[in-house]
């Protein structure tokens, strides 16, 4: 394989020294000699991004990203609206349509730049999948040896058996150099992370150098690519229990995904993007990109350890002051330490983990949770669901944002994101909904909603659903007996969810939320509420007419 050719053939890159799938101990050495960018506000645009901490080699790369790309920048994704893919695409605000003719010409301008510029760019050939049915060839080729570093990280490495691997790969062009000019080329702003479906091509260029790019980005292809093959895609953690029981736990941030799905008596499949298809279930990665900020180190013992390993990448936590990174152990770095960002981030192998599920692959699951933290204490703890309902709640994705968390909320906030990830979605929500209701019908599989939120009032007032209780409902639920024959259930006024009457090691007055306010009144009010924001939610995002419907 001549990858100076390939990328010469799918680019008219010719000017640029290629260094090729390096090991993580080079890529390390690299980052912290030659990664420049901006790190500061108003600084210069050779600052050095990466560094070693007391540990050295034996230890994490820190890394720093472009003050105004500490996360994802939402406001500057997008895909190339190709006539025959464009009805297809589920576009959105975070998700925008860019014009073929616009991508072309900003392409040349790329390689142009490239090409003048010399230099050297860092290559990694990954896959993402670790399926061989559907797995994608991925090759990252960028600036930055800590984003290379990052793909060995989180993609697989070697599958045997993929086949057709050129004509199945995509390339993302990692230029963050390269600043665009929004009348010239298309663009909202000086970045721009955008995927050509087409081509199989990416470009993140500009002050986007955010890692999560490098991951999310291939994510967002692949919602894209694996329900046109008869695949779900999900973003969800997965496990396995000692029957050889699969489950697969759908949640957004802060509702218990990746804690509840780290059980010592289940192997780990994987804590955030799967496929499930003929053969099972499969993680799309072979690492976790974990936040780090207020990391409880006693609750999350597999991250603590993790910050002390070698070819481990973090992301944006500030070095203690008056103190240089190179003389830090990292287990000493402020995790509270938020004046870089709220979203500081952690790359570490999946094999960090002591239990991992071998070619973190497992079985159909018997169970599926979909996960809630309800702050506003109405719902109940846990529901059994109907395939329709099953259906609803998940293209509703339901949380709620706390008191305080942000600026101007003062009380509970409804958040939804539809199939529990709303903006990586590249397809309709029906089309994953479908493929759910599908592959859950097909395999027999049970559902519950499982409310990791609060009971007896809302945030501030009520108390959050303990832990023990929330583990002891999941076991229950994955160990069928919340489903079993003869189990009795109520079924909610307002909601119109099936809440079991009894559960071992619970106290059954928790099961039905009413029962623990001590004003009932108020608890009617706060339900119908409820109720009314997902009855609005629905309506406005149009459900009905892509055939969900409705049960609430």
């Amino acid at each position: 394989m001549d990858i100076r050719q390939d990328l010469k053939d799918l680019f008219g890159l010719e000017n640029v020294d290629y260094r090729v799938n390096l090991s993580k101990e080079e890529l390390f050495h690299e980052a912290i000699a030659n990664d420049r960018g901006r790190t500061r506000p108003d600084g210069p645009d050779d600052d050095q991004k990466a560094f070693p901490t007391k540990l050295g080699i034996d230890g994490p790369l820190v890394y720093y990203t472009d003050p105004t790309c500490t996360g994802r920048p939402t406001a500057d994704t997008f895909a190339v609206a190709h006539p025959e893919i464009e009805e297809s695409v589920w576009w959105k605000a975070d998700f925008k349509k860019f014009d073929p003719a616009k991508f072309d010409g900003l392409l040349e301008r790329v390689v142009a730049h490239l090409n003048a510029k010399g230099g050297h760019m860092y290559v990694k050939d990954v896959y993402c999948g670790n399926d061989p049915s559907y797995a994608v060839p991925y090759r990252f080729v960028g600036e930055y040896a800590t984003h290379a570093m990052f793909a060995h990280n989180m993609f697989p490495k070697g599958i045997e058996g993929v086949e057709d691997e050129e004509g199945k790969r995509w390339t993302l062009l990692n230029v963050p150099s390269f600043h665009c000019d929004p009348e010239r080329d298309g663009t909202f702003s000086q970045r721009v992370a955008v995927a050509d479906y087409k081509r199989r091509v990416a470009l993140v260029l500009g002050r986007a150098d955010y890692c999560g790019l490098v991951k999310k980005t291939m994510f967002t292809v692949m919602n894209y690519q694996l329900p046109a093959m008869g695949h779900m895609s999900m973003h969800c953690s997965a496990n396995i229990g000692k029957r050889g029981d699969g489950a697969i736990l759908f949640g957004l941030s802060g509702t218990g995904k990746t804690t509840l799905s780290a059980d010592p008596d289940r192997l780990l499949i994987g804590d955030d993007e799967h496929a499930w298809t003929d053969n099972g279930v499969s993680n799309l990665e072979d690492g976790c990109y974990a936040k780090l900020i207020d990391l409880n180190k006693e609750a999350e013992p597999v991250i603590a350890a993790a910050l002390s390993m070698p070819g481990t990448i973090i992301e944006n936590v500030p070095p203690l002051p008056g103190k240089r990174m190179e003389d830090t152990d990292p287990q000493d770095l402020d995790l509270t330490d938020s004046s870089v960002t709220e979203n500081t981030r952690f790359s570490y192998p999946l094999s960090a983990n002591p239990n991992v599920a071998e070619g973190a692959m497992g079985p159909a699951p018997e169970t599926i949770v979909l996960l809630t933290a309800d702050a506003f204490g109405v719902l109940p703890p846990v529901s059994i669901l109907t395939s329709k309902e099953v259906m609803y709640h998940f293209v509703q994705g339901f949380t709620s944002k706390l008191a305080g968390t942000e600026v101007g909320i003062t009380e509970p906030k409804a958040a939804f994101s539809s199939c529990f990830g709303a903006p990586f979605m590249a397809r309709f929500p029906s089309v994953y909904a479908e493929r759910l209701a599908e592959k859950m019908d097909k395999n027999d599989t049970r559902c519950i909603l499982l409310n990791t939120g609060w009971g007896g009032g809302p945030h501030g007032v009520g108390k959050r659903i303990s832990i023990g209780d929330t583990r002891a409902l999941l076991n229950a639920a994955l160990d069928g007996e919340l489903h079993k024959e003869g189990a009795e259930y109520d079924v909610h006024p307002v909601f119109n969810l099936k809440m079991p009457k009894s559960c071992p090691g619970v106290d059954a007055n928790i099961l039905n939320p009413r029962n623990t306010w001590e004003d009932k009144a108020a608890y009617d009010v706060a339900a119908e509420k409820l109720r009314d924001m997902f009855r609005k939610n629905f309506e406005s995002k149009g459900f009905a007419k892509l055939g969900i419907e409705p049960v609430m």
